[in-house]
């Protein structure tokens, strides 16, 4: 069986304990979480969570019904083949580097369309708005040029797109 990457979102009454009980059935089943962001809504009340489970069709199947299972589940949106637009944010200290090495990263964050959000005596830090996978090539490159980084990731969020433009 094939494991993939997929995608869901819940929309969540947003309830204390809501969280714990959504990742406590990922942990309980030993589903292979790899992401999980979760925030308000335009409604107080209601939270929504992108969640990103690495797994075969049917276990994933198996964990869309346990969740719309769940009292607190309002909705299970399954977005693995919908077009989206999806952004993880991330920030990434090169640190240990002289004035060379800073215009580098200068000219790197303006290649990658990133924010140089802080700059010390010796060090930078580029805040970061990209995809997974753009995320990943930054990081490479960061490895490559810099021996001292220290890189801080959050899971991505997605919403469906209007158009057919995707990820």
């Amino acid at each position: 069986m094939k494991m993939k990457n997929r995608w869901i979102a819940l929309y969540v009454e947003n309830q204390v304990g809501v969280l714990a009980k959504v990742s406590g059935l990922f942990s309980a089943k030993s589903y292979n979480l790899q992401s999980l962001t979760v925030g308000t809504t335009e409604d107080d009340e209601i939270s929504r969570m992108t969640i990103c489970v690495t797994s075969d069709d049917i276990t994933f199947e198996q964990i869309k019904k346990q969740l719309n299972r769940m009292v607190e589940v309002i909705k299970v949106i399954d977005l693995t083949d919908v077009p989206l637009h999806m952004k993880e944010i991330l920030f990434a200290k090169v640190l240990r580097i002289d004035t060379a090495q800073k215009a580098e990263v200068f000219q790197i964050a303006q290649v990658f369309q990133v924010e140089v959000a802080d700059m010390g005596d010796d060090s930078a830090l580029l805040e970061c708005k990209l995809t997974e996978r753009r995320n990943n090539e930054l990081i490479a490159l960061l490895k490559s040029k810099f021996r001292h980084i220290e890189v801080v990731r959050g899971g991505a969020v997605a919403i469906e797109s209007i158009s057919t433009s995707c990820r």
